[in-house]
């Protein structure tokens, strides 16, 4: 019966670089709120990682900053 499964499995190659950002958004997660969080993953997922950690920096430079 040729049907396939509802679910493929994908498997993304991701780079080292991009890899170590998500660790770093991850653990930075209680500093975020729930929309800077969403933001900042988004530009990631889409690839723009300078942009992404950028973002991240300036935030937490704001938030433990002043």
């Amino acid at each position: 019966n040729g049907e396939t499964p509802p679910f493929k499995e994908r498997i993304i190659i991701m780079p080292k670089e991009t890899i170590e950002f998500f660790k770093e958004l991850k653990s930075n997660r209680p500093n975020l709120t729930a929309q800077q969080y969403k933001t900042i993953k988004g530009k990631a997922v889409k690839g723009n990682i300078v942009d992404a950690r950028k973002g991240l920096h300036k935030v937490l430079k704001r938030r433990n900053g002043r």
